[in-house]
């Protein structure tokens, strides 16, 4: 294994990226400045069958990593001899197609004599954040809210995290893509949903505010289960649901709930700078409302691009770049994980 990362400067790091549907690679300068950035997805076919087919996205995987981490070094006009470090996403996901992306990393890396990095998926989200604001360092309150994961965290510093709250169920993302499915919107369920209700009344449907313990956990299942039930009952009468309507007052609801959890943590903590993090980051309601309620606090707001939202590489060498400049090398029996907490060390 490599020495410390005190004893090699790392500048350029390769990231690698596979908890789900997308095979990811990218390289990254000093955790900022995107060089490359590849992403071989599965959607289309997951949409199929409206959602994730874990044996599907593993496979894909395997046969996209190759290609598309050799499409990220020809971008960045580069080699492997070139990069300074590797990192991989290794937890938390779907553990087939983790294993993919670790066991190529870890392969690549011993052939090629380079630190290996792991790198948490959550971290990583958090880390698209310093691709699009140069100034943003922490502490900072971050909402990282995605396909299968809810967290409000304080980020203390680079690789240090207090959650503060966390779904207690069924994760925004993953309410969105039952929801969508119900009113028979496609796969992914957050754009489809949004889409949809652009054209909707955010009134029109009186969705439930589910009760939750804790002060800043969130809970979508009875959200989930109260729209399925509106729509089968409108079905059993031989009503028609408005799904203009529905999806907008869905969204209404959910980002209302997110929002409000995170700024009551805002105001609470006295934060200074509010992050939105992960796939549901990109949605446009939410980020108005985060952002109209951030002002209010006289806390900064700040938001990754759309395209650094959902999985990418970029984001997974980001955070890989300050997780090795803290010391957190792996050797070679690094293995994946399906579970693991952001804070877990």
């Amino acid at each position: 294994m490599p020495g410390p990362c005190i004893e090699v400067l790392c500048r350029y790091v390769l990231g690698i990226e596979s908890t789900c549907d997308e095979t990811a690679a990218a390289i990254v300068e000093n955790g900022r400045k995107v060089i490359s950035n590849i992403i071989s997805t599965s959607v289309r076919e997951q949409a199929l069958y409206g959602g994730v087919v874990p044996e599907i996205a593993s496979r894909r995987h395997a046969e996209y990593i190759s290609a598309t981490v050799d499409k990220a070094l020809a971008d960045a006009n580069m080699t492997i001899a070139d990069v300074d470090a590797v990192a991989v996403t290794f937890a938390p996901g779907l553990i087939g197609a983790v294993l993919v992306g670790v066991n190529f990393a870890k392969g690549l890396a011993y052939a090629a004599n380079k630190p290996l990095v792991p790198v948490h998926h959550l971290r990583g989200h958090i880390a698209a954040n310093y691709l699009t604001h140069q100034d943003l360092k922490p502490p900072f309150l971050c909402l990282v809210a995605s396909g299968g994961h809810s967290h409000i965290v304080l980020v203390e510093d680079w690789c240090r995290y207090k959650i503060l709250g966390r779904t207690v169920d069924d994760a925004a993302g993953e309410a969105y893509d039952k929801v969508a499915r119900t009113l028979g919107l496609p796969y992914p369920g957050g754009p489809s949903v949004a889409a949809a209700a652009r054209d909707g009344n955010p009134k029109a449907y009186k969705l439930p505010v589910p009760h939750v313990d804790g002060k800043y956990n969130v809970s979508f299942s009875g959200l989930k289960t109260a729209v399925i039930n509106e729509v089968h009952n409108a079905e059993q009468k031989g009503q028609a649901v408005n799904v203009a309507d529905m999806a907008a007052s869905f969204q209404e609801r959910i980002d209302q709930i997110l929002a409000k959890k995170l700024l009551a943590a805002a105001a609470d903590t006295n934060a200074q700078q509010v992050v939105l993090a992960g796939g549901v980051a990109a949605n446009g309601r939410l980020r108005q409302l985060v952002n109209d309620g951030a002002q209010k606090l006289g806390a900064k707001v700040y938001l990754p691009e759309l395209k650094y939202c959902g999985d990418n590489g970029a984001m997974i060498a980001a955070q890989g770049y300050y997780e090795y400049q803290d010391g957190n090398l792996a050797d070679w029996t690094l293995n994946g994980l399906p579970t693991l907490p952001i804070d877990y060390r």
